[in-house]
């Protein structure tokens, strides 16, 4: 086990993708991941522990997590909640056995930005952690910086959304939707996160007033719900924009 950051080249660090932190208490999982994300030039720390997690978090800068839920001692979720308010830009995977939709949002809405469950997929696990890098580093940089994905162009600025060049003319609320869910394209947000962050902390159940302003959405995006483009529904969950419109990569299988 690693507790320390090994010096980086300086031609390693051109190269990588991001410098995560592996949070398992089971070293064989630690050691299968670590030679995974390795040859994929992720930089890797690792951690036994939610306690020496924290504490690492507090004296090192990483692009995102891979938090096992199901440890001893401090559990998954309360090590992601004091994460959270420790490093509120880093990406957080939650890794977990468990696959009820119950246990999904609970982990996403202690902070998490998405989750994963163990047995998975290489392929799968890489698409993840590119979204959370990239929403990590989107917003250390600029957070008035224009979003471009696909053919949808939103300027926080000015507060215009474009398609294809073309202005579509969106309400305040429905606006502050779509900001956030591009602001975290490729990962799910939770109805009850959307709603807080959107609408206010007093919300969060109300689950058919966003779906109305969603449904808006996509036909405004001139989005097919049965096929979407842009805006997916995760499944009792909430709502996700994808992170390459026009292909799956980076979505669920």
């Amino acid at each position: 086990m690693s507790s320390t950051l090994e010096p980086v080249s300086a031609e390693r660090e051109t190269i990588a993708r991001g410098r995560l932190l592996i949070v398992d208490d089971e070293s064989a999982i630690r050691w299968a991941l670590r030679k995974t994300l390795q040859d994929m030039n992720f930089e890797i720390v690792e951690a036994e522990s939610g306690e020496q997690a924290i504490a690492l978090v507090r004296t090192i800068r990483f692009d995102a997590l891979l938090l096992d839920v199901g440890m001893p001692g401090m559990n998954g979720i309360e090590v992601c909640k004091k994460i959270r308010k420790l490093a509120p830009l880093v990406g957080i995977v939650m890794l977990t056995v468990k696959s009820a939709e119950e246990d999904k949002i609970e982990a996403l809405d202690a902070g998490a930005d998405d989750y994963i469950t163990k047995p998975f997929h290489v392929r799968e696990l890489a698409a993840r952690l590119r979204a959370i890098v990239r929403r990590s580093n989107a917003a250390r940089v600029d957070e008035a910086a224009e979003i471009i994905i696909g053919d949808i162009q939103l300027d926080p600025a000015r507060r215009v959304v474009r398609k294809a060049g073309a202005e579509i003319r969106l309400t305040p609320k429905e606006f502050e939707v779509l900001r956030l869910l591009m602001s975290h394209a490729g990962l799910p947000l939770t109805h009850a996160r959307i709603l807080k962050t959107v609408w206010g902390p007093e919300y969060g159940s109300e689950l058919e007033y966003l779906r109305t302003f969603v449904r808006q959405l996509r036909k405004k995006l001139g989005d097919d719900a049965a096929a979407p483009k842009y805006l997916v529904t995760e499944p009792q969950v909430g709502y996700r924009f994808r992170a390459e419109t026009g292909s799956m990569a980076g979505d669920r299988p």
